[in-house]
């Protein structure tokens, strides 16, 4: 939410504005930041224990490394509200090098802690929050000096209600997104528990797995254009947001009908990469082609619901991060199994099925719009 606003008033060159939404957005994530530290620390056992399910030899570790590792997710909070500010101003260069320069930390402090001082878990969870708090306070200093081309000051660090109404409204559709993800695996689960059993849960673990591989280049590719296209749509540069989503709606269909075919051409060469069980592999080499057939739609979707993002449409942004999971896949999930006489065949079809009805609403609302 805080990056489409930012690229659109860099682009109409309204920098005080922009300076009041970068402050605003980093306050925001701050509180936000220590509230979740506060929620985490005081529930860390009810979450793994009740929620999570972790095993009870394995509890009193899990809860030591996830005390430790909330108390600071102030730093991680901090963190990637100044890496979006970066790249909507286009500076992709100094995100890469803080992200580098704190996973190189991470590593180091693991070895010391872990490695040399005997530390275990909580050595580990220390390296990560310490990693995380170094990247954090030299990142927001980095925005603070003259370098960033912004120069946030202390006087600009200011919680507005009507700039944070703006950032959450847009931030919103992303979050759904990105949340719903539990709710969709939770359903295909338990649904192929039910009616496959063991095997068939392993099966949709693999396919994840290999749809992960496919959309972590995809998120990357959709939040490099996201900037420009908000950054020329703020200077009325109309006509660069148009070449910009011809380019990705192209680059995204390339890389899911690759995906489509490589799923349908090579299911056991996939397979394989994940286990040597020859009863899962024939699973989902017969599954995989199935629960892909309609990935190749997906990059229409994807493009134009950026654009939609990068826009500042809100409403439709929200609309369409419902649709594929909330609206369309969990109940596919849930009814298709029923009305095929408890077929767990069901299930993999709901995802394709889902996949090409909001690709093409998204693509016809995106024309019409």
């Amino acid at each position: 939410g805080a990056g489409v606003l930012i690229s659109q008033y860099f682009g109409a060159n309204r920098l005080e504005e922009l300076r009041r939404y970068a402050a605003s957005s980093i306050v925001l994530m701050l509180l936000l930041g220590l509230l979740m530290s506060v929620i985490g620390f005081c529930s860390a056992e009810l979450l793994l224990a009740r929620f999570l399910g972790t095993p009870q030899a394995l509890l009193p570790q899990a809860t030591l490394y996830f005390t430790i590792y909330t108390a600071g997710l102030v730093f991680q909070f901090g963190y990637n509200i100044a890496a979006a500010i970066l790249r909507a101003l286009g500076d992709s260069k100094a995100t890469l090098y803080f992200l580098l320069v704190s996973s190189v930390l991470n590593v180091a402090l693991d070895l010391l802690f872990v490695a040399a001082f005997r530390m275990g878990v909580s050595g580990a969870a220390l390296a990560t929050i310490l990693s995380q708090a170094v990247s954090a306070a030299w990142v927001l200093r980095f925005l603070s000096s003259a370098k960033s081309g912004i120069r946030i000051r202390r006087g600009n660090m200011k919680f507005e209600k009507r700039v944070v109404g703006k950032v959450i409204g847009l931030g919103i559709a992303p979050f759904i997104m990105q949340s719903t993800e539990s709710l969709v695996n939770i359903t295909l689960n338990a649904g192929l528990q039910r009616y496959g059993g063991d095997l068939y849960v392993g099966s949709m673990t693999i396919m994840q797995s290999v749809m992960q591989m496919l959309v972590m280049p995809i998120q990357g590719i959709t939040q490099g254009a996201q900037p420009i296209m908000s950054y020329n749509y703020g200077a009325k540069n109309y006509s660069r947001v148009r070449k910009t989503f011809s380019l990705l709606l192209k680059v995204m269909l390339l890389v899911t009908v690759s995906g489509f075919a490589l799923a349908a051409l090579l299911p056991g060469v996939l397979a394989r990469m994940f286990t040597q069980d020859a009863e899962l592999i024939e699973i989902v080499k017969k599954m995989m082609p199935i629960f892909f057939g309609g990935i190749w739609a997906f990059g229409a979707q994807m493009a134009c619901q950026t654009t939609f993002m990068a826009l500042g449409q809100a409403k439709i942004s929200l609309f369409l991060a419902l649709l594929r999971k909330v609206v369309l896949l969990v109940p596919l999930a849930l009814l298709l199994p029923v009305v095929m006489g408890g077929n767990v065949l069901g299930i993999y079809i709901a995802e394709p099925v889902a996949d090409v009805i909001a690709s093409f609403t998204t693509l016809s609302l995106f024309l019409i719009k």
